[in-house]
């Protein structure tokens, strides 16, 4: 299940490109359009900053903007920066991770076409599609 921070960080980047002219835009305008509480943002977009989906500038004329152009995001990465990974078992999702039964798990190769499915399905996305 995709969680708020999730659904959250795409409404964001959503926001973002739709007003997207070259400015920063203030989360205070992002929570207001979005509906959603400007503290839980202020946790959520700093997460997105760190991992340089966007930039953020405090004092005046600051807020945020996209370090792309929305054409170049997926929705897969997004969700994945806030969600972890997308895989449904851990010897997919954990490449460290040395399953005993791995060999003879009569159900890998259906965990694996799922996780295909998955991965495909959200990164085969733009954030452009969302708009």
């Amino acid at each position: 299940m995709i969680s708020t921070r999730g659904r959250y960080a795409l409404r964001v980047m959503i926001d973002l490109a739709e007003n997207n002219t070259g400015t920063f835009i203030p989360l205070k305008d992002i929570a207001a359009r979005q509906e959603i509480s400007k503290k839980y943002l202020e946790i959520i977009v700093k997460d997105m900053v760190n991992a340089e989906l966007i930039i953020g500038a405090s004092g005046k004329g600051g807020g945020y903007k996209l370090c792309r152009n929305p054409e170049d995001y997926t929705v897969g990465e997004i969700i994945e920066l806030m969600e972890g990974t997308l895989s449904p078992v851990v010897c997919l999702a954990d490449k460290k991770y040395d399953c005993p039964r791995k060999e003879k798990c009569q159900t890998l190769p259906m965990w694996e076409e799922f996780d295909t499915m998955v991965h495909d399905f959200f990164y085969g996305k733009k954030l452009t599609d969302l708009l």
